[in-house]
């Protein structure tokens, strides 16, 4: 996983783990293998959020025309 997957693709492919780890059809080796690459996306994706909550910039309309605010995120 040397590539940096976007966020969408990367959520994508954790649901696919998810439902191959569920259905247990899998050794434990390749059960493994599937979870760590899991981790590695998960972690990705939490940057991912991360940098976008430091983005957020909601434009907002006043009397004097629009003004820059920091969007408050729920942690």
């Amino acid at each position: 996983m040397s590539k940096k997957m976007s966020f969408e693709a990367a959520m994508n492919r954790l649901e696919a783990i998810v439902q191959q780890l569920e259905q247990g059809r899998i050794g434990l080796d390749e059960a493994i293998k599937v979870f760590e690459e899991g981790m590695t996306l998960y972690k990705q994706c939490q940057l991912q959020l991360q940098e976008a909550e430091k983005k957020i910039d909601v434009l907002v309309k006043t009397d004097e025309g629009f003004q820059l605010e920091l969007m408050e995120v729920e942690a």
